[in-house]
Parts: structure tokens; C-alpha cells; sequence
């Protein structure tokens, strides 16, 4: 018995690809190093990376309950957990249950306010999976779903709400959105003989490569502000300027007619400007702190 629920778990972690939480995880943690400006105590921390990766597992899983009935039909997708055979459908609603309840734990333990609306996280981060459905701007959604992080951990560090942090939290979304048009880009053949609704789908391939160029730069555009009205200093700048540059190479692997480096692209490339923004803002924060 214990062998078959470690092995279920097991599959579920690979379903949900729990290694694409360090996308987003670093975003959160830029928005809590903001608002506490420096480091945040280590309990705060803890909490909020708990609160993070429970929120995420959920989100995911909710997203294959939903989208089970679609992955079967569609090649690259049909081998996933679900449509596979190698989970059943009520285990991995236990599995969301669970760290939805996790989540909401976890906000329970850093303030009234995080506590308050880690329901309405949870309903947007969940509520993406079904706008492919009926909408051809679902990135956008899923990028807002990525968004929440920051203004959430901003939440758990102040227990208060500044609108500031919505620069920051835009910036993701249009990062998050452009990054998911590429991806999406090998669906499109599936997307059009499925009638379901994609960038792609609607604007050919070559034309969601210049829909996901525009969105990184209003992101990047996002990006900057955040620098000013945060007051961040150099380190913070040279961050956001590399972080252009890697965004220029992403979309110089991906080309209309050559989608072979989409991997590299979409993990590798987005894994670093997420981190590469955490690390630039802390030490940004840490050495302003110390010379102050």
C-alpha cells in the first residue's frame, strides 16, 4: 500500500513538472525581498515557499483533471499521467485537495490578510485551465496566474497591500504569457483540428512569434518601472538589462519554420531571468542595506 502511494506520487510530481516551480518560485521571492526590503525572517520565508510550491502543485494538478479529456487526444500529451493510465482520476484530485489545503495552511501562518485570500489565489491560478476553452488570450491568463506570486509574497511579508507591487506582478504576467505562446506553438496543428483557442491557432505560428516578441517587451517595459519606483539601485539595473539580453536570445532560438530548440527557449532561457531578477534585487536590497 505505502509502495503504491509513494509510486503515485512519484508519477504525479513528473505530471505536474514540479521542477518548472523554480519559473515562478523566484518571482515570489523577488516581491517578498521588496517589501521587507532586504531579506525577510526565515520563518516568513519558509512559509511563503511552502505557501509557493503547494499553490503551484495544485494548480497543476487541477489543470491535467481538467485538461484529461483534451491531453488524450493530442500526441505529445497523451502520454502524461491521466490520459496514460498511470493515475487515476481520484488520486490526483486527493493530490490537489491536499495542497490546496496546504496552501491555505500555509497563509494561515503568515497573516490574517495572506489567510484571507489564499481563496481567491487559488480560484485564479485554478481558473486558467479552463480559458483555452473559450478564449484565444488564455496565455495572458496563465501569465496573471504566474503574476500572483509577487503580489501575494508581498502580501505574506507586510500583511498589507501596496499597489506598487502590480508593476511587478504585470511584468510576469506579459513574461509568463509570452513564454507560453512559444510553448504553445507545437499544439498548433492539434489547437486547429481540436477548435481549441491559442495565439497560435488564431495567428499562424510566425504570427504568435511577433505576439510573444511584443509581450516580452511590455514586460521588460514592466521591468524597468519596477526599478524606479522601487528605488532599486544598480545591481538591481544591471539584473533587468541582462535580463533583455537573454530575453533577445530566447527568441532568437525560436524561429516559424524551426521549433526544434523550444526547450531550450522555454526552461532553460526563463529559468535564468527568473532567477537572474531574484538574485540582482537581493543583492541589490542586501548591499543597500549595508551601506545605509
Amino acid at each position: 500500500m505505502l509502495r503504491r502511494v509513494l509510486h503515485n506520487i512519484r508519477v504525479t510530481l513528473e505530471m505536474i513538472k514540479w521542477e518548472h516551480s523554480f519559473l515562478t518560485l523566484p518571482f515570489g521571492l523577488t516581491g517578498a525581498v521588496i517589501a521587507a526590503n532586504g531579506l525577510p525572517t526565515g520563518r516568513t520565508l519558509f512559509w511563503i515557499c511552502v505557501a509557493m510550491l503547494a499553490a503551484r502543485s495544485a494548480a497543476m494538478a487541477f489543470n491535467r483533471l481538467a485538461d484529461a479529456d483534451i491531453d488524450v487526444h493530442n500526441p505529445r500529451t497523451s502520454i502524461r499521467a491521466l490520459p496514460a493510465g498511470l493515475l487515476t482520476r481520484s488520486f490526483v484530485l486527493g493530490f490537489t485537495l491536499a495542497t490546496s489545503a496546504l496552501m491555505i495552511f500555509a497563509a494561515y501562518m503568515l497573516n490574517p490578510l495572506a489567510f484571507a485570500m489564499s481563496p481567491v489565489a487559488l480560484v485564479i491560478i485554478c481558473g486558467y485551465s479552463y480559458t483555452k476553452r473559450f478564449t484565444r488570450w488564455a496565455h495572458l491568463f496563465l501569465g496573471l496566474a504566474m503574476g500572483v506570486a509577487p503580489a501575494a509574497a508581498w502580501v505574506a511579508v507586510r500583511g498589507t497591500f501596496d499597489p506598487r507591487v502590480l508593476i511587478l506582478t504585470a511584468a510576469v504576467m506579459f513574461w509568463g504569457a509570452g513564454f507560453d505562446i512559444l510553448y504553445s506553438c507545437q499544439d498548433y496543428h492539434y489547437d486547429v483540428r481540436g477548435g481549441l483557442h491559442s495565439v497560435p491557432r488564431f495567428f499562424g505560428i510566425a504570427g504568435a512569434l511577433k505576439i510573444a516578441r511584443l509581450f516580452h517587451l511590455v514586460a521588460f517595459a514592466f521591468f524597468a518601472w519596477m526599478l524606479f519606483s522601487f528605488g532599486l539601485g544598480r545591481l538591481a539595473v544591471i539584473g533587468v538589462a541582462i535580463t533583455a539580453a537573454a530575453l533577445i536570445y530566447e527568441h532568437s532560438l525560436v524561429k516559424a519554420d524551426d521549433l526544434s530548440r523550444l526547450n531550450a527557449a522555454f526552461f532553460t532561457t526563463n529559468g535564468f531571468i527568473s532567477m537572474l531578477i531574484l538574485v540582482a534585487v537581493t543583492a541589490d536590497r542586501v548591499w543597500h542595506a549595508h551601506a545605509g
